[in-house]
């Protein structure tokens, strides 16, 4: 229909000054506020939108012959005269079944299309039957001028639309998916370690991530990506990964393109569903209640692992399952229950292996939002690591993303054991632009075939200022305490860090940051690490 209108208008300019002139005449009924309404993704959609709007316009309106029919409509109204016009002379106008016009509402695009296509066709039903006592000589005479006036507008009209279908129908032919979008971000990071006890050099590394999210319903959402990376960690003396950043976790470290994350998100009414094939981690599926430090270990958040999430998210990965299974109907209180189970060795059907007999992490959390200024989570995460395995590894097995190497290996790293792991956070949002969190976890280690139980525990505050000095931007800092073992002596593995991201562009961000750990390793003659980092992240 809407393309109707425009070939109306563009192929018979005597019609065209009919609707100019009766547009002069009603543009007062039109709402001043009315917006420019939605943007339809493709033709079809548009006329399917306005058909099924104008089929309901006509069920729910009731044509009528006299603007006095309108109750809300009063002669001393300014637009009185031009509503006048359409509906006694024109007949193109109808109202509501409870006798209201409500001319101040917004007036969307579906609903000019349809009111427009109407006069239209009131219009041409006028011209073919030469109804003289409803078109005067003054209109057409107005007519006349207004078809000279616009007569350049109109043939400019006309090439716009011609080439706009052209390089639409380019588009449709040449386009790289219906279903599928890309989505990339690529970080560029100059690290080093400026402390007493390391020989590390200033490094420059990078990470690229592509992302292809396709959707077949509208409401899921299949993740397939791609990434490489060079970035290696910082050495530290006895530590296995306490200086670990968010641009340092890729497939390998030689730039090698790999798919590192393959998963799908489907709604079963207010759940959602969590499916992950490879990659799958546990902060992909329950709410890690850490904004503005938490980012996927994308370039946007924190610059550590351990400042983005509780390392208790870091217990597990790989493929398996989760839900986040909604309560209630809204309100105040909004509470929820998240379950999930990953396997490290899924893939792998090898005796002792696979997606139950190998490394695995079930995890259960109650999540409660009061509002949208505070947020509360519990966890319970039971896991099962093989000979050779560190705790948190979040699905690799063998290297750890977060701790130092007392806490991950516990048992000595010769024995497989199991976890259990609880953790408790909270996020506190006083004011638009400040935002306060925390975490601590703690989990109980039994050794499978030897007396080398333990005890790991870690904890973190936050602080955060989103939009300090420009919308986008964000300065947080976290101190806490990297996860370690509570039987080894000495002082505990600290962790300071502060950073900065200034968004340059809606797609250029900088962050320039700095960590502090004390006593890495949980080594009684460590001396500080001071790491400092300047980071680039492009999204696109």
């Amino acid at each position: 229909m809407f393309y109707k209108v425009w070939q109306t208008l563009v192929l018979n300019p005597a019609v065209l000054g009919v609707i100019l002139l009766v547009s002069t005449r009603a543009i007062a009924v039109e709402s001043p506020n009315s917006s420019a309404g939605v943007k339809s993704a493709n033709n079809q959609q548009l006329l399917a939108q306005i058909q099924t709007d104008e089929t309901n316009a006509q069920n729910s309106l009731s044509q009528i012959t006299s603007v006095s029919q309108f109750s809300d409509v009063q002669p001393t109204d300014w637009a009185f005269q031009a509503l006048q016009s359409l509906v006694e002379r024109y007949g193109c106008i109808a109202g509501y079944p409870n006798g209201t016009f409500r001319g101040n509402r917004a007036l969307t695009r579906y609903e000019f299309a349809a009111g427009l296509n109407a006069c239209l066709d009131r219009v041409n039903e006028l011209i073919a039957t030469a109804t003289a006592d409803l078109v005067t000589k003054q209109d057409l005479a107005t007519i006349q001028r207004l078809q000279e006036e616009f007569k350049a507008e109109v043939a400019t009209l006309r090439g716009r639309v011609d080439s706009l279908e052209t390089r639409t129908a380019e588009l449709e032919a040449n386009q790289f998916s219906t279903t599928t979008k890309l989505v990339g971000e690529a970080i560029f990071a100059v690290t080093d370690n400026f402390g007493n006890n390391g020989d590390s050099k200033t490094a420059f590394q990078n990470r690229v991530r592509l992302d292809l999210q396709t959707s077949f319903t509208g409401k899921d959402v299949l993740h397939t990506r791609i990434a490489a990376g060079n970035a290696i960690g910082l050495p530290l003396p006895g530590s296995t990964a306490e200086g670990t950043q968010t641009f340092n976790l890729s497939p390998n470290t030689n730039n090698g393109a790999g798919i590192d994350w393959l998963s799908y998100y489907f709604p079963i009414g207010n759940s959602q569903v969590y499916i992950a094939a490879s990659g799958g981690i546990q902060s992909d599926y329950v709410p890690t209640v850490n904004p503005y430090f938490q980012d996927f270990d994308g370039g946007n958040g924190a610059l550590s692992t351990f400042a983005s999430e509780s390392p208790i998210y870091r217990i597990g990965g790989g493929a398996g399952l989760g839900v986040n299974l909604a309560f209630g109907s809204g309100g105040a209180f909004q509470p929820s229950l998240t379950l999930g189970y990953l396997a490290s060795q899924a893939n792998n059907p090898s005796p002792g292996s696979g997606l139950f007999q190998g490394n695995y992490a079930a995890l259960a959390q109650l999540n409660l939002n009061v509002g949208d200024r505070l947020s509360f989570a519990a966890t319970y995460v039971h896991g099962y690591h093989g000979a050779g395995s560190a705790l948190f590894d979040a699905g690799s097995v063998t290297g750890a993303v977060v701790g130092t190497s007392q806490a991950n290996f516990v048992a000595g790293g010769v024995n497989p054991y199991q976890s259990n792991s609880y953790g408790l956070a909270a996020a506190f949002r006083p004011s638009n632009q400040l935002s306060i969190s925390g975490f601590i976890s703690y989990s109980d280690i039994n050794d499978l075939r030897a007396a080398n139980d333990g005890e790991v525990w870690s904890y973190g505050i936050g602080v955060a200022l989103p939009d300090l000095g420009k919308k986008g931007n964000v300065l947080g800092i976290l101190a806490g305490a990297q996860p370690y073992l509570g039987s080894v002596g000495g002082d505990r593995p600290y962790h300071i860090e502060g950073f900065y991201k200034y968004r340059l562009t809606d797609n250029i961000s900088i962050t320039p940051g700095v960590i502090w750990l004390t006593n890495p390793g949980q080594g009684a003659n460590n001396n500080d690490a001071v790491i400092g980092t300047l980071r680039t992240t492009f999204n696109f």
